[in-house]
């Protein structure tokens, strides 16, 4: 599934980036009409964008937040709404903590405010770009890194006592691998803090649901790469939306289970204002969960 291609036509123009963190090029990317692209890199492309609109997480927190930050209330979330459990963080000081595909200027930022020790990765230059500036803004010392969060080679084994890993794999074609990255750069008895989608979700035609209607249109897992009509597919790609993935809870939380983690607390979450809202009324669409890398 990691080597799914799509076919895209007539996309805008890319951000500008620095030249270290920067992202790929029309030309790199070959977006040429009828050439084939692969996800991870029209997903860093389609995440670049929503910067540029203001998607809601793209915009980076207020000095406010950063401000009782500092004074010990961490406000973060894993899923649209309900804030992390303070005992979920624990004494942040001094923690190596890993903001695992978390950029756009909300986790990392406050985190580091706490006293932690933060490395943000992330796909998208642009948000990338966000941490840095409320780092900046505050006066605040945090890394940021671009990668995938599939694949986190640029990190030693053991290395982080702490990962932050909000609702984003949604957008990576296979989630078992990111488990897998997330418990090697993990110490021995290191947490997890993931939020994810209830895979319910990707069961209706999103469209439909947009106008108030809830049908069962498709079957999990879903990829919006191989499941979506191609007419559909194309107006995605054409409005640089991010392309999205439903994965089995069999994947989600069975995955952790593989990777080597025991599962400590979990909590269900909405998204009342969201794409969501519909389906909202009816069940809570997002989970969250706390796992600890068991020692071997």
């Amino acid at each position: 599934r990691s080597a799914i291609r799509i076919l895209c036509t007539g996309l805008p123009p890319a951000l500008p980036c620095s030249r270290n963190d920067r992202l790929s090029t029309k030309s790199e990317l070959d977006l040429s009409r009828g050439k084939e692209m692969d996800v991870s890199s029209y997903n860093r492309y389609a995440w670049n964008r929503q910067v540029e609109r203001s998607n809601q997480w793209t915009v980076p927190v207020s000095p406010d937040v950063i401000r009782r930050a500092r004074q010990g209330d961490v406000q973060i979330v894993l899923t649209p709404e309900r804030i992390v459990p303070q005992p979920w963080l624990g004494e942040l000081p001094g923690r190596r903590v890993l903001c695992l595909a978390g950029g756009g200027g909300q986790q990392g930022p406050v985190l580091a405010a706490a006293g932690a020790d933060v490395i943000v990765l992330d796909n998208s230059p642009g948000q990338l770009a966000q941490d840095r500036m409320v780092a900046h803004r505050e006066g605040l010392t945090l890394r940021t890194v671009l990668g995938d969060m599939a694949d986190l080679k640029m990190f030693e084994e053991g290395q982080f006592d702490l990962i932050v890993h909000p609702c984003s794999n949604c957008f990576a074609p296979d989630v078992r691998p990111v488990w897998r990255e997330a418990a090697r750069v993990l110490r021995p008895a290191g947490e997890l803090l993931a939020g994810f989608n209830n895979p319910v979700y990707y069961l209706f035609d999103y469209w439909q649901m947009e106008r108030g209607e809830l049908r069962v249109a498709y079957q999990i897992p879903f990829s919006d790469a191989e499941d979506l009509p191609p007419d559909r597919r194309e107006a995605l790609v054409n409005q640089g939306e991010p392309l999205e993935f439903g994965h089995p809870l069999e994947d989600q939380i069975g995955g952790q289970l593989a990777a080597g983690f025991l599962l400590t607390d979990m909590y269900e979450d909405r998204w009342s204002s969201g794409p969501t809202r519909l389906l909202s009324e009816y069940i809570d669409i997002f989970i969250a969960t706390r796992a600890t890398k068991v020692s071997k």
